[in-house]
């Protein structure tokens, strides 16, 4: 389809959405916020039973609802909050802000409740919320609160193994995620490798992960979407809060700068392990390090600034011989504008920066490598009516890779400076999203999202036979790297290869009942960046590097159906979705790939394809003082790279085989337990298949060197992979609501001591000379004990 065909068709559809309605109707708007420090909240429930009409806050509190003029009751509802319901009149556009106040378990009185009818009615699939209360009552590996950890709860979402960092969903791999926030784009979300991830809990005000189903306005991944924000500040009274672990301790500072109108948050966090291995004399070291700060202030009713970072980095080395540097920065500034009470925008300007440094003494060298964005995107938010609503806007990413530097550091060292080929893309992007209740009972979410992406110069491009830059030698049956015929040099900002796509989004609601619904999804996502790992998990080594003529981008299509039903008036809900997602040109590797600084990456890499699919089911009970859930997945997640020609075995003599992610089966258990005011106690539970991976299946001996042979590729498995977690939360003074308020938490990782294997390898007994299969473990039985305060 031509350019000129797929901007017209873009237009014809944006232009399609706006529908007329006769009916005298009137909006009510406004925001609405937490009561005790004034700060937005995200994705609370407003519904209007008289006209069934509902709405959800947006990602800054803002709501809209357009109805006939007349008498009503408004229900408001919020997770951990009191419900909210108010009669009122409407008979002209009225705007109102209302604020919610916590629930208290000091209350005696009745507290009105709201259904909630978002899950049911909401064409929206596939996505998980979790509020930080809730993940901040799990239990952890050393006490650590962590952001990302807390999403392997959740149905369709594992890692790669223990201390490993990243997480998969839905069979994809860690870096089809793309994980964001307040916009902007985290590349590495993990410290101390993998351990814990980068972000902190007590700065995060919500979260969402969408699996699949995925709205129009976001791109650039395959697989998922992690779309995280920060807390703006409190903007009634200083306030701060912290905590102290075995392992790091953080605190975290907010406050006015003008009462009601402006506010700052700055927190920070640090890791001092270190510090007790230089009481040893141990050279060693590994600590993390990460600031959070955000601004913002009202200008008028109708404006908004806001200025948030983020900054962090990790440290390790080893006798100072070996020392590694790496992590991220981010920076946005943004303006909130209401137009009326119908058109909210957001204008977002975005720095995103990832950092990876190595110095080798006894080498000689610094190496270091990284990826920069610069993002401008201006979205808008349309409430036409009480049966439409649009989300539209557009956005343009520059992008700037440093595949690597090479830089002596001392003169003896006879290494010379090396700068690889630097590379450089734009990404802009058009789209919009409609959200329509056709009847009662039937709602949709229909968008199209235009995307377009330039690799761009200055580098050098090689130029091989056949236009094939691996070989295949079929006397060996291997593959192997082809030599260059020619190449040319592209100056700065010069196109060298350029793609777009359409990328169609569309789900479904059909209301059973009022509290039960059928949903059905499918969404097309194109991936132009691709992560250069042949490991399970992301390393901060890895390097990222755009589409070009050799690397294709990849391109994703998922179909998901599912069943939500609401039970025992909301005290328990059930979600049962099944998932099947494509994805072509995933990249594969040949055989030895040598991927660390490797100018011409694309003499290793072979084009493949993907699939996963499965079947999920999460029951989750809301209320009560024992409230938690049970998710579980069984699933595939496969991958194959054909031949090219007939004569070409391909990867795994072209067959599918098992992708480093999949998981045939996974059941997580988690709840929380309120004993008494004081103590509530928590417990995980978390049982997996394991791991994919290639054993040897022989072995020959060549001129006296013994050398393993391979069977097919992830052919095998780790064991199986379970562990249970269990936590104590003590607060001495419940009742206390001002001044210093503390609380402990006590927690056990992996309670009876599962060995779980990371690796296993094979050697040879130096003594005995026998084969031998040595598992790795990382964690034991792992105590830990932190101290939490605010005031």
């Amino acid at each position: 389809m031509s350019l000129q065909k797929k901007s017209f068709l873009l237009l014809f559809f944006f232009f399609g959405l706006f529908i007329s309605f006769s009916q005298e109707k009137f909006t009510l708007s406004g925001v609405i916020s937490d009561a005790a420090n004034n700060e937005t909240l995200i994705g609370v429930n407003i519904f209007i039973p008289e006209t069934k009409s509902s709405a959800i806050t947006n990602e800054y509190g803002f709501y809209s609802i357009t109805i006939p003029k007349g008498d009503y009751t408004v229900l408001i509802s919020y997770q951990g909050f009191q419900a909210i319901e108010e009669s009122f009149s409407l008979s002209e556009n009225t705007k109102k802000n209302f604020s919610m106040s916590e629930e208290s378990q000091k209350l005696e009185e009745i507290v009105v409740t709201a259904k909630n009818t978002a899950n049911i009615r909401k064409p929206e699939m596939s996505v998980n919320k979790m509020s930080i209360g809730t993940i901040k009552q799990m239990p952890v590996v050393l006490g650590e609160v962590d952001v990302i950890k807390s999403l392997l709860f959740l149905p369709g979402v594992t890692n790669a193994g223990e201390g490993q960092s990243g997480f998969n969903v839905r069979g994809g791999g860690a870096d089809q995620n793309l994980i964001l926030l307040d916009e902007a784009t985290i590349f590495n979300s993990s410290h101390f490798f993998g351990f814990f991830s980068v972000f902190n809990p007590d700065a995060i005000k919500d979260l969402k992960l969408y699996k699949g189903g995925i709205p129009a306005r976001f791109g650039g991944r395959a697989s998922s979407v992690l779309d995280i924000y920060q807390k703006d500040g409190n903007s009634n009274k200083f306030s701060m809060n912290g905590g102290i672990g075995l392992i790091s301790s953080r605190i975290l500072a907010e406050g006015p700068i003008v009462k009601e109108k402006g506010s700052f948050l700055i927190g920070g966090r640090a890791s001092y392990a270190h510090l007790f291995l230089k009481l040893t004399d141990n050279e060693n070291s590994a600590y993390f390090y990460d600031l959070n700060t955000k601004l913002n202030y009202k200008l008028n009713k109708n404006n908004n600034l806001y200025l948030s970072g983020y900054f962090g980095r990790d440290v390790f080395s080893l006798n100072q011989t070996f020392v590694n540097t790496y992590g991220n920065a981010t920076l946005n500034l943004r303006w909130n504008h209401l137009f009326n009470d119908k058109l909210f925008s957001n204008l977002s300007l975005i720095y995103s920066d990832y950092y990876y440094g190595l110095t080798l003494d006894f080498a000689g060298f610094n190496w270091n490598s990284g990826i920069k964005n610069y993002n401008l995107k201006y979205d808008f938010k349309h409430y036409l009516s009480d049966k439409i609503k649009l989300n539209y806007g557009a956005n343009a990413i520059y992008y700037d890779f440093n595949p690597g530097t090479i830089e002596p550091n001392n003169s003896q060292s006879g290494i010379n400076y090396r700068q690889l080929d630097k590379k450089y893309a734009f990404e802009p992007a058009f789209y919009v999203d409609a959200e329509q209740n056709l009847t009662d009972k039937i709602s949709i979410l229909y968008g199209l999202r235009y995307s377009l992406f330039y690799r761009l110069g200055s580098s050098t491009v090689n130029y091989y036979a056949n236009n094939q830059p691996v070989v295949y030698d079929p006397e060996l049956e291997i593959y192997e790297k082809a030599e260059p015929v020619s190449s040319a040099y592209f100056g700065k900002n010069k196109t060298i290869a350029s793609f777009d796509n359409l990328e169609p989004r569309f789900s479904i609601s059909y209301e059973l009942n009022p509290n039960q619904s059928i949903k059905a999804s499918y969404n097309r996502m194109v991936q132009y960046l691709q992560l250069v790992s042949n490991t399970a998990s992301p390393t901060p080594l890895d390097v990222w590097t755009p589409s070009d003529n050799y690397i294709k981008p990849q391109i994703a299509d998922q179909v998901a159906v599912g069943y939500f039903s609401n039970f025992k008036d909301d005290a328990y809900t059930l979600e049962i979705e099944s998932f099947y997602k494509k994805v072509k040109n995933r990249m594969d590797y040949i055989d030895g790939a040598d991927l660390i600084a490797n100018e011409a990456i694309e003499q290793v890499i072979l084009n493949g394809q993907m699939r996963s699919y499965g079947l999920e089911l999460m029951i989750r009970k809301n209320s009560g003082k024992l409230n938690g859930w049970v998710a579980y997945t069984i699933s595939r997640s496969q991958q194959q790279t054909p031949g090219r020609t007939p004569g070409e075995v391909g990867i795994n003599n072209g067959d599918w085989y098992r992708s480093a992610y999949d998981k045939t089966h996974n059941l997580v258990v988690t709840g929380s337990y309120k004993y008494t005011k004081k103590w509530t106690f928590g417990a995980n539970f978390t049982l997996q298949s394991g791991q994919p991976v290639t054993y040897p299946n022989g072995q020959y001996v060549y001129q006296g060197i013994t050398i393993p042979s391979y069977g097919e590729r992830n052919g095998a498995s780790l064991p199986m992979y379970h562990h249970l977690d269990v936590s104590a939360t003590y607060i001495p003074k419940p009742d206390k609501n001002k001044g210093w308020q503390s609380e402990w938490v006590f927690s056990i990782y992996n309670l009876y001591s599962r060995k779980n294997a990371a690796s296993i390898a094979f050697r040879q007994n130096a003594d005995t000379g026998v084969n031998e299969a040595v598992k790795l473990s990382i964690f034991g039985m792992v105590p830990s004990v932190s101290y939490n305060f605010k005031f």
